[in-house]
């Protein structure tokens, strides 16, 4: 049976916010260092006003069955770069809970962002995998959807009040 892909609403802000907790914490887990703050309420309000506002569109993956619980998502945001010949989607999350992975679940919440791509008018879809080689697994995902590598590394640089964890 096929899971159900639905675009989420606020009111999947909670299930959004717990999944997030989720990743970032198998992420640490797998590099053996705190590197991100997480704060669920905090998180969940930033969540709300996102979906509320429509800059994050949101997919969520469920079980077959009318009710399941969610199994991932896939966030993802409008950007816009002359190199990008205009606009484009960038990828900030995509999460499936490890007992669900390599059922297709991956794979039909990136079908759901490349159909949201199309009917935005998107160039393109890009995405930043989590630090390899703890990720290489990752990395193959993506490369098998159709992902090609573009260079560079991912680099922040925080602003104002903002605190490295």
């Amino acid at each position: 049976m096929r899971p159900a892909i639905e675009r989420a609403d606020v009111s999947d802000a909670p299930v959004i916010t717990a999944l997030t907790g989720e990743l970032l914490e198998e992420i640490q887990a797998a590099i053996g260092e705190r590197v991100f703050r997480f704060d669920a309420a905090l998180n969940q309000a930033r969540m709300e006003e996102a979906l509320e506002s429509g800059r994050c569109v949101v997919f969520v993956a469920r079980g077959p069955h009318a009710g399941s619980e969610p199994l991932g998502f896939l966030a993802l945001c409008e950007a816009f770069a002359l190199y990008a010949e205009g606009s484009f989607g960038i990828i900030t999350e995509l999460y499936v809970r490890p007992p669900h992975r390599g059922r297709g679940l991956g794979s039909a919440l990136l079908a759901a962002a490349r159909e949201h791509a199309r009917h935005q008018g998107w160039s393109r879809l890009e995405v930043t995998t989590p630090p390899l080689p703890a990720f290489s697994r990752t990395l193959g995902f993506y490369e098998r959807e159709g992902f090609a590598i573009s260079g560079g590394r991912k680099l922040r640089c925080l602003i104002g009040g903002a605190q490295a964890p």
